[in-house]
């Protein structure tokens, strides 16, 4: 009769210490610190890790308003997909790669161009009204804000109502054939007798309108410089001279 006792109270013992131990919170996880897992990512081959499948470039509905305007603007390019970093130059003095990462990066459908591949008009195509995310249009309102500051004139077309050839190059080509007249009118610099120094001016409004290239940014540090790290004037340029003695 005791053993039965005792081999209960063991019994019931045992059922007390399973219960606990269920009722104990598991152990949080360890994370890896974040140094070992960017070594870890870096290690991560590129081609193995996130094996490359070709796929389209656009929708069926940016397709469609590719070739319209293909068949409106025949003497001039049609570009596709483009990011904003491609066809549009800002300055440096701030960090490049905060504006790479803030807009700098996303892409426009459609850059219509002249022959000289100077951009004159943008074509996005987006879903009609009501239909879009919020993130998809504080994306493209953002978009919208940098090229309006970049006086480059901004369509946009939903995926339902594109225009007709005819309409669509009344469309694009009424704003840049305005931005010329604008330019015209705006007062000749005199002309210069050095042909030379012409030359050098020519040269240099070419060079203002080239496209960035494409590793433009890999080495380029345009972190913003602390206001405390300025450097004194150097003796000799400006700056008073100690006095000796």
């Amino acid at each position: 009769m005791e053993l039965l006792i005792i081999a209960g109270l063991v019994l019931l013992v045992a059922l007390l210490v399973l219960v606990q131990r269920a009722r104990r919170p598991a152990a949080p996880a360890q994370r890896k610190p974040k140094g070992q897992k960017a070594r870890g990512m870096d290690a991560l081959d590129t081609v193995a890790g996130w094996p490359p499948q070709a796929t389209r470039v656009l929708t069926p509905a940016e397709r469609k308003a590719w070739f319209v305007l293909r068949t409106a603007l025949p003497d001039h390019m049609i570009l596709a997909q483009v990011p904003l970093s491609r066809f549009m130059k800002v300055p440096t003095r701030n960090s490049y790669s905060e504006w790479l990462r803030r807009v700098g990066l996303k892409s426009v459908d459609i850059v219509v161009c002249d022959a000289a591949s100077q951009v004159i008009a943008v074509v996005d195509v987006r879903a009609e009204d009501g239909k879009e995310s919020s993130r998809a249009r504080q994306r493209h309102a953002r978009v919208d804000r940098v090229i309006a500051a970049a006086n480059i004139p901004m369509h946009v077309w939903y995926e339902d109502s594109i225009p007709t050839p005819a309409a669509a190059r009344d469309l694009i080509l009424a704003p840049a054939k305005g931005a010329a007249e604008d330019a015209s009118a705006a007062p000749v610099p005199p002309r210069l007798n050095d042909p030379i120094e012409a030359d050098a001016m020519l040269d240099a409004e070419m060079e203002q309108r080239d496209p960035p290239p494409s590793t433009w940014f890999d080495n380029l540090d345009s972190a913003a410089v602390p206001l405390g790290n300025v450097p004194a004037p150097r003796a000799g340029a400006g700056a008073p001279q100690p006095r000796k003695g």
